[in-house]
């Protein structure tokens, strides 16, 4: 593409992703997201340290970057359920959500992400409909204080094992939310195509009607290998799946099945992370060279 990848899409980051907090700290990278023009959105997750809060929201305010929030720790770490079968459990995971719309909106953000919880066979048509319910719930919260709400499509059986995917299901899981609730959306993440088994085309082309958000990533999904699983790798990681021409096949098919869309450009987020001592600066640019080189070539 001759055009700049800025006049079709907001480019943004996944703060907690590329700058682990428990080694970077979370203040420091945010202001250093702020200083960098390559990037129009920044996605943020739960913020504990009241002071720190209030700080960050000072930072956003000033940066003219576009505040996205994702509830997925919210619920990963605590291990919290929206599809519980247990009513109580599924109450927990909602409650969360709830209160990561109020914190979402006080920071500046125009909604919450969040992915679905496991799932059993023997109860999956259950789980559906819990997670309907919670979904629903959360969405007319969302909705009266002017909010959207994503559910990110992850894998099912390789390391989060979430109810939704794969892209059927998530289609069919959108399609019900969206007789009730036309503030929903679902999040697209390339990272998590080869963990579905499927590949750029089929989960666009199955997902369009719904698609609000986009990440994308790297993923190993040959078992024994280093950083299997949901683990968001550097591009060029080994025995990983996505690189330049993975990426350059993405945006090829965003631009087919019309998500270039210069006057209402969706948030299109890079999700890397470190691993282990990797340097995240590093990452980071790594990352940066990949995007430019694919967008050159789309």
């Amino acid at each position: 593409m001759k055009e700049s990848i800025h006049k079709y899409f907001q480019v943004g980051i996944i703060l907690w992703m590329s700058y682990p907090p428990e080694r970077c700290g979370f203040l420091e990278p945010l202001r250093k997201i702020c200083c960098d023009d390559f990037f129009d959105a920044v996605e943020i997750t739960q913020i504990e340290d009241a002071s720190e809060r209030k700080k960050a929201k000072e930072l956003l305010a000033q940066s003219h970057l576009k505040v996205c929030y994702g509830a997925q720790p919210r619920l990963l770490g605590p291990k919290l359920n929206p599809n519980a079968i247990s009513e109580e459990e599924r109450k927990k995971a909602e409650k969360t959500l709830l209160e990561a719309v109020d914190e979402a909106k006080g920071l500046g953000a125009k909604g919450i992400a969040f992915l679905a919880g496991k799932w059993e066979k023997e109860t999956r048509e259950e789980a559906f409909s819990q997670l309907l319910k919670t979904t629903r719930n959360v969405c007319d919260y969302a909705a009266d204080r002017q909010m959207q709400v994503e559910l990110e499509v992850f894998d099912y059986d390789m390391d989060k094992s979430a109810l939704i995917g794969p892209a059927p299901y998530a289609a069919e899981f959108a399609a019900k939310m969206r007789t009730t609730n036309s503030n929903f959306g679902l999040m697209a993440d390339l990272s998590h195509f080869p963990t579905t088994y499927e590949n750029s085309r089929f989960v666009i082309q199955t997902l369009k009607p719904y698609i609000t958000h986009l990440h994308i990533g790297n993923a190993v999904v040959k078992r024994g290998c280093e950083a299997y699983g949901d683990q968001h790798p550097r591009f060029g990681f080994p025995e990983s799946e996505n690189d330049v021409e993975e990426l350059t096949d993405f945006f090829r098919v965003l631009r087919q099945e019309g998500f270039f869309r210069k006057e209402e450009p969706l948030v299109l987020s890079l999700e890397v992370k470190p691993w282990k001592d990797e340097e995240p600066d590093i990452i980071l640019a790594n990352t940066k060279r990949v995007i430019r080189r694919a967008w050159a070539l789309a």
